[in-house]
């Protein structure tokens, strides 16, 4: 047997960095990347014995185009858990090959492996024919709590947060969720939440991630803003509504999240908070300067190219751990950055914000 699978995903600004408290928030872009994922196999009678997960033992081969020599663990491994997951008893799955192709620069703090991931997950779920579902009142709950907390307590916020869960749930882990759902909810296909889970699962386990990166994952998956707890992958908010132009600036170096100086991010915790507060007040321009601010200062970056663009625009930070620079506004006023930032050595483009997130082809 051999089933095919494509998705795409896009990719993601920041604003607000988890690393110094758990607390993150990120918007998707419309810049994507794609994933064709294949699955094959032995006949049913020659195939090795299914392990605990229901699935055999898979042998996964990845590709990204243009990057023969890229590093392929993650997405390899998204594949794996994903059948594990949802390749169901009896199967004869052995062999699977994903193959990524992308416009999001790798490395440069817009969120690429996320994209990846959920582009991956996305695909195999097709292949298996596992069907993507969202509750109606996901976006509903999401929204309302991110109005409502604008009067709340940090304590009373912390109370609410567990009912607006992407998938209904207050319980974010991955393995809790899978032991919980039941055969006819595995019929019922799975949510872009779950989904999401399953690739940070996987960038954890590679190491491709030090927070887990649940802001970025669920913002390139759901679409829009989303505001996250990564310490157990709630979803705090989620806000389809922040229609924005996007400005760019891709310096040539390139910096790994996993190789970021996590203990001297910690120290800016206190600001780091109030970057939180804000963004679920839905002040996602202010939250994003004051965090770009802050991380440039932790992360070593010259602040320049933000001072340079707050002559024209309320919202721009530092992208994730850098080194792009990401800026948010009317498309007339990014112009106007776009015209500074341009001077820069490096790759400086215009975007607008993503509603939609990741999808099947």
């Amino acid at each position: 047997m051999t089933c095919r699978g494509r998705a795409r995903a896009p990719a993601a600004g920041t604003i607000c960095n988890a690393f110094a408290t758990g607390t993150g928030a990120a918007f998707a872009i419309d810049r994507h990347t794609e994933a064709t994922v294949t699955l094959s196999g032995s006949a049913p009678d020659s195939r090795a014995p299914n392990d605990s997960s229901g699935a055999s033992e898979l042998n996964v081969v990845g590709a990204v185009a243009g990057a023969p020599d890229a590093d392929t663990r993650l997405v390899e491994r998204c594949v794996s858990l994903v059948v594990a997951t949802f390749g169901g008893e009896g199967s004869d799955i052995e062999h699977g090959r994903v193959e990524t192709d992308s416009d999001v620069t790798m490395a440069a703090g817009l969120k690429s492996s996320s994209a990846a991931a959920n582009a991956v997950v996305l695909a195999t779920l097709d292949a298996l024919g596992v069907s993507i579902t969202d509750p109606s009142d996901e976006r509903a709950g999401d929204d309302d709590l991110r109005a409502d907390d604008a009067g709340d307590t940090a304590d009373e916020r912390d109370a609410d947060r567990e009912y607006v869960d992407g998938d209904g749930s207050a319980n974010g882990t991955e393995d809790q969720a899978s032991a919980s759902r039941t055969e006819t909810e595995s019929e019922a296909g799975v949510t872009r939440a779950e989904a999401c889970r399953l690739g940070v699962r996987a960038a954890r386990e590679v190491g491709v991630t030090v927070t887990g990166a649940f802001d970025d994952a669920s913002a390139s998956m759901l679409g829009g803003v989303t505001v996250t707890d990564n310490a157990d992958d709630r979803l705090l908010a989620h806000d389809r509504e922040f229609d924005r132009s996007v400005l760019v600036w891709t310096p040539s170096e390139r910096a790994y999240s996993a190789d970021a100086d996590v203990e001297r991010c910690r120290r800016i915790a206190p600001v780091a908070e109030g970057v939180a507060d804000l963004a679920l007040d839905g002040a996602y321009e202010r939250a994003m300067t004051t965090n770009g601010l802050a991380y440039c200062a932790a992360l070593g970056y010259s602040p320049e190219p933000m001072i340079e663009a707050l002559a024209d625009v309320r919202g721009v930070s530092l992208s994730g751990t850098g080194p792009s620079m990401v800026a948010v506004g009317e498309r007339a006023a990014l112009e106007a950055v776009k015209e500074s930032w341009s001077d820069r050595e490096g790759r400086t483009w215009l975007t607008r914000t993503n509603p939609n997130g990741a999808t099947t082809a």
